[in-house]
């Protein structure tokens, strides 16, 4: 599972932190990261989690 924000989308809302930080990890400038990354299998359930309350739908799961 594949994780990428799209930062033209994101508001710094930071409720996908907040629904899951292991998953979603916030930079210094208060955003979670742009670049997520592979996660593994015992955190999928948690990035669905954190990906459904971003209310800008700038999270995306590529399954693969």
């Amino acid at each position: 599972m594949h994780i990428t924000v799209d930062k033209e989308l994101c508001a710094g809302h930071a409720m996908c932190n907040l629904a899951a930080p292991e998953v979603y990890p916030l930079g210094e400038d208060g955003f979670v990261l742009a670049e997520i990354g592979e996660i593994p299998a015992e955190q999928e359930r948690a990035a669905r989690i954190g990906m459904t309350a971003c209310p800008e739908r700038a999270i995306s799961i590529d399954p693969a």
